[in-house]
């Protein structure tokens, strides 16, 4: 029996260790606070696109027992530490997803998050540039906006469009024979069409508002309101999502609810929200913005691996 042995070489380790260090002076030069928050939550993700796993608490000697999370990212427990005044803050933890596995997903994988008070989404933008740069010695990216890209490699102005026409257009290029919703057909679209063909270091951004998520909604960075939030692309791949952050505790509660209608809608099981991180927005969180970063990704880039499991130790197959 072999599989006991990882699945990185101890290079691509050497590397990865490189890089975490990297990273850590990055933010040490910039006087960006080191932080820990916990793994296990007793709130979910309010993201109906994320499975978070489960487990129980039980207290030895009897008690009742607590559903506890694992968290899918570190951000309403930073945001926490940010109303209670703890100034500019990263974190690189691990983090885990039920039902992510694949060339670039591992249920557990790391994360690097952090939070940049007085900083809008532009210029978080150019701190991951600065990053990643300083990482991958890439350059700086291309900036598009959302909009951009679907006149560019669909034709569609989606400002302007029937939910039909996408429809169309997902039928033909996804070969997608079921019924969505306009966002759903702009993701879908967007991961299957355009995705792929942005290989060059790509800043996307002013995303539709209704995929605000987190993020505010502005205006100025396209010719209608749109959410405050970009993703890099490197290769044709994700590497980290950012956000002007909301700061708007009534709003971000209509979002949440939002999210459990969709999980009803979708017929997914509702989850607890996150009331401690309601009461931290009602406290006020300072004007900022944050970012989580695919650590396992980047060391993929660096070492232009074809697959996570070159980079992580012993993936789900061998856990």
């Amino acid at each position: 029996m072999s599989d006991w042995q990882p699945t990185a070489t101890r290079h691509n380790l050497q590397r990865r260790a490189q890089i975490i260090n990297g990273i850590r002076q990055f933010f040490n030069q910039r006087q960006v606070l080191e932080v820990d928050t916990p793994t296990l939550s007793a709130a979910a993700v309010s993201d109906p696109h994320l499975f978070p796993f489960a487990t129980d608490y039980i207290p030895e000697g009897g008690g009742q027992a607590q559903t506890l999370y694992l968290h899918t990212s570190p951000e309403y427990p930073m945001k926490r530490l940010l109303a209670a005044g703890s100034g500019c803050i990263w974190q690189l933890c691990r983090v885990y997803r039920n039902g992510e596995s694949g060339r670039r997903h591992n249920p557990e994988f790391s994360m690097l998050e952090w939070y940049r008070l007085g900083f809008d989404h532009h210029q978080l933008m150019d701190e991951v540039d600065d990053l990643v740069d300083s990482i991958l010695g890439c350059g700086r990216s291309r900036r598009v906006t959302y909009a951009a890209l679907f006149e560019q490699y669909l034709g569609v102005d989606i400002h302007d469009c029937e939910i039909s026409e996408l429809a169309d257009l997902g039928r033909r290029h996804c070969d997608f024979r079921g019924e969505l919703d306009t966002d759903g057909w702009l993701n879908l679209l967007f991961s299957h069409c355009i995705e792929p063909q942005l290989l060059e270091p790509t800043m996307v951004y002013a995303f539709p508002a209704s995929q605000a998520a987190l993020a505010r909604v502005v205006e100025g960075d396209d010719r209608v309101p749109s959410a405050a939030r970009f993703e890099l692309f490197i290769k044709g791949m994700e590497l980290a999502n950012g956000y002007f952050e909301l700061t708007d505790a009534g709003e971000q509660a209509r979002r949440f609810a939002a999210d459990q209608q969709l999980r009803e809608t979708y017929q997914r099981p509702s989850l607890p929200t996150d009331q401690r991180l309601i009461a931290a927005l009602q406290q006020g969180l300072p004007e900022c913005a944050g970012v989580a970063l695919g650590v396992d990704r980047l060391v993929m880039l660096a070492l232009d691996a074809h697959s996570i499991d070159e980079v992580i130790a012993f993936p789900l197959g061998r856990a």
